[in-house]
């Protein structure tokens, strides 16, 4: 059975279908399309996380090979987006698992920033990423990261 509120209101849908679960009135639920929206929600928990490494590889670039240009605005973002990448990775342990592509496909998106937002060229920087899962989950990485 098709539900129509899937297609006109999908903010309904959603509360009319958490009642549904939550009534454990469960013949009435759409299951296809919850299927579908359930398996959509793991696929942007992965693209955050790709996301968000891209942002932090893009300013780890600029802060190693810009060094006269560093500004607290980098290592603001820096932190913040390793502190999300934390925090995400720990209520979504699974995606530890994803992290080595996640990395991969991030550094391009970095790369692309740091490019972007410097007079940096693709020549001028690695083609793929020289950071470690470690190093990029360490809050002190780099050394000089935090002021003295």
């Amino acid at each position: 059975m098709v539900n129509p509120l899937y297609e006109t209101d999908f903010y309904a849908w959603t509360l009319e279908q958490s009642t549904l679960l939550k009534q454990g009135n469960f013949p009435c639920l759409d299951i296809s399309n919850l299927a579908v929206e359930i398996e959509s929600l793991g696929k942007q928990q992965r693209q955050e996380l790709k996301s968000r490494l891209g942002i932090l590889i893009g300013h780890l670039l600029k802060w190693h090979y810009q060094p006269k240009n560093r500004s607290k605005s980098w290592r603001v973002m820096i932190r913040n987006q390793r502190r999300e990448i934390i925090d995400l990775l720990a209520e979504n342990p699974r995606l530890k698992s994803y992290l080595p592509t996640a990395i991969h496909k991030g550094y391009q998106t970095g790369l692309d920033l740091a490019v972007l937002e410097t007079p940096l060229d693709y020549p001028d920087l690695p083609g793929n990423s020289i950071y470690t899962i470690t190093q990029l989950l360490d809050p002190d990485f780099p050394d000089d990261l935090h002021p003295q």
